[in-house]
């Protein structure tokens, strides 16, 4: 065959075909152990002379039949290789042929071919077996990062996808919520922390985009090159032995001197990458990359792919650049250290092939591929961080510069602390967070990248303790209403007293309370902003601290907001509300909870659906406590005063939940220490488009309008697992959507 200046690689031609190149080289390395068997047979055979001789040569051309195909192009070659054989079945043709005609074998020349062939057969193919799956092991786990980049990405998605359903939701509370400022506050905050969260997915899409890249172009390709550099490394060291048997039988047989000299000149010509070119030639395809992540809007937040640039974006952006900068230079000379280590190494076998080096290669190789994984490693951490740093200055520019970072440490808060950015308590079983080294600055894990580069260098106790007051009070300003509502009016503007101070109207228990009637209990009044800040405790936050009087608009614009309300201001009929009795005093931990006293009759909002929680409305205060402090009244009852109601005129007084007779509560009894605390998920239902019938006992058929609970959304495969019956099988993805 002619020689080719730039001999074809398999990295470079077979791109992502790593596994039909895995068991071409596989079955290479097994048929080492044919070729063993070969020679033990046939030193056994030499002391039977030519009888058995030609009888072996006879079977092993057989075996050579059966497995041509796949030792010359493997076993699913993509084009037909017809007759054609691969260089070394070509040499080992000529073997066998010179074998039958060299009947007279001596016996010193078949104990010789076990000890100087058969073993040395044995050893090396052990040693390129384990080679070989060191290289499949290391193929497999670069697919399982790539999977994992992947899955990550798929991740980051949900999150933001998250964040985009938070704040269309805080969106459209903030245009029915009674306290708009509050609502439009928090609106405000999510979506901040949305355009966080969307920096983060832009950020890892490149991430994945250039570890997918660097998969496909660099460590996938070096992999399968080491893979045809074992085969071709396992047929350089089967010539030799092939030439080690070839002058034995040289040696001890001179009258058959010309067919050992036609086999030697045979093995000479069976060059290692005459096999790997044939392999290649005949398993060719058409290989297409995968197409680049792009950034995919939330269905729910529609977006594009421009960064978030304002200022609470920049910060968070400065801290991300603060982070890859900081180790990128690190990173870069880690790599060229270790790549320069790897060439010296490849250098070294070089030589050993060449005969300058009389080290083990197999040991070489083994040290080569140890270093090339540690290589991988670091260069994975290098063009992350290569990524995140270009990808923040190309949309922000060098945002560091400047900047005076705070010297966080890791902390694990065992005493109440305030977050200094948000305010609010870092405490109780997730109390992670951070605190400065040198001006004490605190804040939650989650708000570590959201603090501004503002440190002012390390700072006595006193400045500490005067710091710490005034960044709590810019924390608490930001939960503060930003302005006083529009249809809210001044107290002294009031025509009318003691008329509409109460805001029982919207959120009290009853809604036929008068409004001429007297004043609501002290409770159901909105509490007096305090004239000094109070000790955070695990029953009163600062969101309650923080909240002040808000009065009432006028009788007329207030009456209209009613449900069901009349311009004369009676109420008409009303849904009953379910009402209940608090067996235990329950005080708040975190947020979404409310403190209630023991004895206190609360409204039931939202009932316990498994997760051993009630929302419920305590006067103006709406939030969660346990369902085991609580005994919820009859429905029934509460029904039946409802249409009792109903027929009579509306009441000139409050019929709160003391005017409605209930149920006498139960023996009371010590409530629990520490109230359980939330954690399981709420059930997500899913409602089948069209009708599906089951095509394997896995999947489960659906009619149109059937609904299911939900137990895996769609992975990339095209399918979600839901529950039916207690059993739990698959439908396709795209036959059902969110009930």
């Amino acid at each position: 065959m002619a020689e080719v200046d730039v001999l074809p690689t398999f990295g470079s031609e077979l791109k992502d075909g790593f596994k039909p190149a895995n068991v071409w080289v596989a079955n290479g390395i097994a048929w080492l152990d044919d070729i063993q068997s070969f020679y033990r047979e046939r030193s056994v055979i030499e002391k039977e002379y030519s009888a058995k001789l030609n009888a072996l040569a006879k079977k092993y051309f057989e075996k050579k039949t059966r497995k041509s195909a796949s030792l010359s192009v493997g076993e699913t070659p993509t084009m037909t290789p017809g007759s054609l054989e691969s260089a070394s079945l070509t040499t080992w043709t000529t073997h066998l042929t010179t074998l039958e005609a060299r009947a007279d074998e001596h016996e010193r020349y078949g104990n010789e071919i076990v000890t100087k062939v058969a073993e040395p057969l044995k050893v090396i193919s052990t040693r390129f077996e384990e080679l070989r799956k060191r290289h499949a092991e290391y193929a497999e786990k670069l697919e399982k990062e790539r999977e994992s980049s992947y899955a990550d990405l798929r991740k980051v998605k949900a999150k933001y996808d998250a964040a985009c359903q938070e704040v269309e939701t805080k969106r459209k509370k903030s245009e029915s919520a009674f306290d708009k400022a509050k609502a439009q506050s928090a609106f405000q905050q999510q979506t901040l922390e949305m355009n966080n969260v969307k920096n983060t997915y832009v950020i890892a899409i490149n991430v994945t985009n250039k570890q997918k890249e660097k998969y496909y172009h660099e460590y996938l390709p070096e992999v399968m090159d080491s893979l045809q550099d074992l085969s071709e490394f396992r047929t350089l060291r089967l010539n030799g032995l092939w030439s080690l048997a070839s002058q034995l039988e040289a040696s001890m047989l001179q009258q058959s001197s010309s067919q050992v000299d036609r086999l030697s000149q045979e093995i000479t010509r069976n060059q290692p990458h005459l096999d790997s070119m044939m392999f290649i030639r005949h398993n060719m395809g058409g290989f297409q990359e995968p197409p680049d992540k792009v950034f995919e809007p939330s269905p729910v937040w529609h977006d594009d792919d421009t960064m978030v640039v304002d200022e609470p974006a920049k910060i968070f952006l400065r801290n991300v650049l603060n982070k890859s900068k900081s180790q990128l230079g690190e990173l870069r000379r880690e790599v060229d250290r270790k790549r320069r280590e790897v060439e010296a190494m490849k250098r070294v076998k070089q030589k050993i092939r060449d005969g300058t080096e009389t080290k083990d290669e197999v040991v070489v190789v083994s040290q080569i591929f140890t270093m090339q994984e540690d290589l991988h490693q670091v260069d994975r951490k290098r063009l992350t961080s290569e990524v995140e740093t270009s990808t923040i200055t190309s949309a922000v520019g060098d945002v560091t510069l400047g900047a005076k970072n705070h010297n966080f440490k890791s902390q694990t808060f065992k005493i109440p602390t305030n977050c200094d950015l948000c305010g609010e308590r870092i405490w109780g079983l997730s109390a992670k967070g951070f605190d400065c080294r040198d001006c004490g600055y605190t804040c939650h894990s989650k708000c570590e990248m959201k603090v501004p580069a503002e440190c002012p260098g390390e700072q006595s106790k006193e400045e500490r303790k005067k710091l710490k007051h005034e960044r709590q009070e810019a924390a608490n300003s930001l939960l503060k209403p930003a302005g006083k509502p529009d249809h809210v009016a001044e107290a002294p503007d009031l025509s009318r007293s003691n008329t509409m101070n109460s805001l029982s109207s919207g959120y009290a228990a009853s809604a036929q309370r008068s409004m001429t009637g007297p004043l609501s209990p002290a409770d159901e009044t909105p509490p007096e902003l305090p004239a000094a800040p109070r000790p955070t405790s695990s029953a009163i936050t600062p969101n309650t601290l923080r909240k002040t009087r808000i009065v009432a608009p006028p009788p007329a614009a207030y009456i209209s907001e009613l449900p069901g309300s009349t311009p004369n201001g009676s109420a008409g009929p009303r849904a009953p509300e379910q009402k209940g009795k608090m067996l235990y005093t329950f005080e708040a931990g975190g947020d979404g909870e409310v403190s209630v006293l023991e004895g206190r009759e609360v409204v039931v909002l939202e009932p316990d659906n498994g997760q051993g929680w009630v929302k419920v409305r305590a006067g103006y205060k709406e939030g969660l406590v346990p369902a085991s402090y609580i005994e919820v009244s009859p429905q029934a009852a509460l029904a039946a005063q409802h249409t009792s109601q109903s027929t009579r005129p509306a009441s000139t007084y409050s019929n709160s939940g003391s005017s409605i007779g209930t149920t006498a509560p139960a023996a009371k009894k010590k409530g629990p220490v520490v109230a359980p605390r939330r954690g399981a998920k709420k059930l997500k239902y899913v409602e089948a488009l069209y009708e599906y019938a089951a095509q394997s006992d896995t999947e489960h058929s659906m009619t149109e309008g059937e609904r299911f609970v939900l137990i895996r959304e769609d992975q990339g495969d095209g399918w979600a697992e839901v529950e039916k019956g207690g059993v739990t099988k698959s439908v396709p993805a795209s036959y059902v959507h969110a009930a």
